[in-house]
């Protein structure tokens, strides 16, 4: 049915010349998918997806700039300007034999036929562009307003047909902040999400996780079972106790304070799997649980976990420090020498994330957020205060090297200008004027003079 009811979408340059195109030539085009629902939301969409009775050579033919991207499924990539638009021929599925991709693709004029295989009825709304109507057979404009995800037709089905769905429904839960229907949530199968790529799940729950508020979906994924399947030494971490300056177990703190940390991935990431270790740490005190080396334990964990969902070595690399290091010791009392060891051993760039972290720690804790806030105005303050740009952290930002070593002791090659090199950075760390040329060849002498007068490296 057409609807009159929202006010018109206002589309962007590229999306305008695009449908305007397609009608001149005798062809329908509609706006579909995300971007009317976002519009509905009050949101400027940032993608624009076409839908159109052209046939994919048809659309091919009407404009300059395109590109096959998906041409088999009938989907045409339409340059306009700086604009690359998606225009796809409306069509019907056959059944999904490897619950992704549909095994046929049948073309259609209908575009009801169209918004009907596709998943919530809240990305089955079309807009048409010409006369400002929007097309809405299965109560998508109500969904919208009311905040509801549910599925086109039984949702059994739906998710059956591509269990990634059901990730995808977790996702809009934290994304839009919209509530399943029962039906929906009844209908979720972990097992199925077994036959999943580990490449599209990585996807959605970095979609998830970087929502302003991911709670509320994190906490359904552990409720309906999918944390299990997918993450299971985080769903471990359910029950877990943590003493009496926690409000919640292991899993309910560590969901909160990836909630609390800045929307970065690799922090979110960090801050949601920071704790997980802990089940496996438990260890009973008198007066509260301990859990010694979890962090240590912790970072190999989401090593494996991470790599497993096809995350790169890089972000996983990333991710594993930051848990290997957040029970850093320092803090706004510790000395400027504490300071600067702390970051030489973590690295410059590091502090400032580990301190993220440790302050959406202290948020998700029995502490007032002023608390949290404090201490991290305080500790960063001290920080930079320390960690002057020319401050030395590694052995290349002192003011000599190796080869001034060789020269100077007039040495072979060998382990012994590292061991040099490594000595003369503590010094340097214990006292950064110690950081001159002079200062530090002099040193060098003296650590040299302590060795065996024997020393093969002896020239």
């Amino acid at each position: 049915m057409l609807s009159l009811g929202p006010k018109p979408l206002v589309l962007s340059t590229g999306a305008e010349t695009i449908c305007q195109g397609l009608q001149e030539h005798g062809y329908q085009a509609y706006i579909v998918g995300g971007a009317v629902r976002d519009g509905l939301r009050g949101l400027i969409p940032e993608d624009w997806d076409i839908t159109t009775d052209a046939t994919p050579d048809e659309v091919e033919a009407v404009f300059p700039r395109t590109y096959p991207t998906g041409k088999e499924f009938g989907t045409i990539s339409v340059g306009i300007g700086d604009e690359l638009l998606e225009v796809t021929t409306m069509r019907q599925d056959g059944a999904y034999s490897d619950q992704r991709r549909p095994d046929l693709v049948i073309y259609t004029k209908d575009i009801r036929e169209d918004l009907q295989r596709r998943d919530f009825t809240i990305n089955a709304i079309a807009f048409e562009p010409k006369s400002g109507q929007y097309l809405d057979p299965f109560g998508g404009l109500k969904d919208v307003r009311r905040k509801r995800l549910r599925t086109v037709g039984p949702a059994v089905h739906r998710f059956y047909e591509d269990p990634l769905r059901m990730l995808r429904l977790l996702r809009f839960m934290a994304v839009l902040e919209f509530k399943p229907v029962k039906e929906a949530l009844d209908a979720v199968n972990p097992d199925q999400i077994r036959t999943v790529s580990r490449e599209r799940i990585r996807d959605e729950l970095t979609k998830l996780l970087l929502a302003p508020r991911p709670t509320v979906a994190l906490e359904t994924m552990y409720q309906l079972g999918v944390m299990a399947e997918l993450l299971p030494e985080l769903a471990a971490c359910a029950g877990v106790r943590q003493g009496s300056m926690h409000h919640w177990d292991v899993l309910g703190h560590s969901i909160r304070t990836a909630e609390a940390i800045k929307p970065e991935l690799h922090l979110r990431l960090a801050a949601l799997f920071h704790d997980v270790a802990k089940p496996l740490t438990f260890t009973e005190g008198a007066d509260h649980p301990h859990f010694y080396e979890h962090d240590v334990q912790g970072a190999e964990i989401v090593r494996q976990r991470l790599l497993e969902l096809r995350f790169s070595r890089r972000m996983t690399e990333r991710v594993a420090h930051l848990v290997r290091w957040h029970m850093f010791p320092v803090h706004p009392q510790s000395t400027d020498r504490a300071l600067r060891r702390f970051a030489a051993k973590v690295g410059r760039k590091s502090v400032f994330e580990l301190l993220e972290l440790r302050r959406a720690d202290i948020m998700a804790s029995r502490f007032q957020p002023r608390q949290a806030l404090e201490y991290g105005k305080r500790l960063a303050s001290r920080l930079d205060e320390v960690l002057a740009p020319d401050t030395a952290l590694t052995t290349e930002h002192l003011a000599i090297n190796g080869d001034d070593i060789l020269q100077a002791l007039d040495i072979k090659p060998g382990p012994l200008v590292g061991d040099i090199l490594t000595y003369l950075l503590q010094q340097v760390l214990e006292d950064p004027q110690k950081n001159t040329r002079a200062a530090l060849l002099d040193l060098a002498h003296h650590y040299y003079a302590k060795q065996s007068p024997n020393n093969e490296d002896k020239a």
